[in-house]
């Protein structure tokens, strides 16, 4: 998760770009401590030379040198500030050349506190495909991005990919990214938005088309209905229970809005907008004390008898 191991054309721009401001600081940073250094040793060599009486008097030919200096360094320092707003504009517009591809993938992104929602194929819902916290991307192909907020200001941040962009209460803004190489890039949230912010991590899985092809397909599926013991039983507890007037389970009668949908929730690499591996253990103390693992979210606790825990636990583990 980095910005200086850029995965997309994107990414690379805005390397480039702090190539450029690196080397160019660097450069003006060492110019001011050798100019520094020289005009010391010359102070030093005068007041030797002329003595304590009047340590400012300066020869014409001095002057006229000074002048020179004064006049050349000005004109370096407007060349370079020229050039580093050519360099940036031409970054900006590599940033935007995207815009070019006729047929992107699009993915709305809404941000809430303290997770992202994903939905593939806004406006169409025959091909709707909801997750949440882990987008799944092809290699190769333009993704578009519609960021909105459901509640204050987020900012979207994949730095292998592309620079930030901030995610913003009834606007949507648009963004868009190019994976050129399978692999898994993480991101924070750039914006700070409340007590939760440091746990808000947006996961990107670069995948091949082939790959990502299945991967969409299964998000796109209902829930399985055929379930064996005890996960028929966990289907039942999770009807029967909150978790479904706050989560959706697409092929049974939860439609809740105010957490990420759960249809596919086995699939996911982590839980809790990043915060916690998904595994069992992990799963079973989230559902039982979200509060101690991430402190302000609006997930209450769940307090269920051992065997009905056990039975939910194997229900949300089929969920793949």
């Amino acid at each position: 998760m980095s910005s200086l191991d850029p995965a997309g054309p994107q990414a690379r721009s805005i390397e480039g770009l702090w190539d450029v401001f690196w080397w160019v600081s660097i450069a003006v940073w060492s110019a001011v401590v050798v100019v520094h250094v020289i005009a010391i040793v010359r102070a030093r060599r005068q007041r030797r030379r002329w003595g304590e009486a009047d340590p400012t008097h300066t020869h014409p030919a001095q002057t006229r040198r000074l002048l020179a200096a004064v006049i050349g360094a000005s004109a370096i320092t407007v060349i370079t500030l020229a050039g580093l707003l050519v360099t940036t504009f031409v970054t900006g517009n590599a940033l935007a050349a995207l815009d070019e591809d006729p047929d992107p993938l699009t993915i709305k992104v809404t941000a809430h506190q303290w997770w992202w929602q994903l939905d593939y194929a806004p406006g169409s819902p025959d091909a709707a495909a909801p997750t949440a916290n882990e987008m799944h991307i092809p290699v190769g192909r333009t993704v578009r991005l519609l960021l909105t907020s459901a509640d204050v200001i987020h900012s979207f941040w994949v730095p292998s990919l592309h620079g930030k962009r901030d995610v913003i209460p009834t606007r949507t803004n648009v963004l868009l990214l190019r994976a050129d190489q399978a692999g898994v890039y993480r991101g924070p949230c750039a914006e700070f938005c409340g007590l939760q912010h440091a746990n808000m991590t947006i996961t990107v899985v670069a995948e091949p088309p082939d790959v990502f092809a299945r991967w969409l397909a299964t998000q796109r599926a209902d829930a399985p209905a055929r379930l064996a013991e005890p996960a028929l039983h966990g289907r039942e507890v999770f009807l029967a229970t909150a978790c479904a007037g706050c989560h959706t389970i697409r092929g049974t009668h939860a439609g809740g809005r105010l957490g990420p949908d759960l249809t596919h929730v086995a699939g996911r690499a982590t839980l809790a907008a990043g915060a916690i591996p998904n595994t069992r253990g992990h799963l079973g103390g989230w559902i039982l004390d979200p509060q101690a693992i991430k402190p302000g979210c609006q997930m209450p606790p769940v307090r269920l008898a051992g065997d009905d825990q056990r039975a939910l636990l194997a229900y949300l583990e089929a969920l793949r």
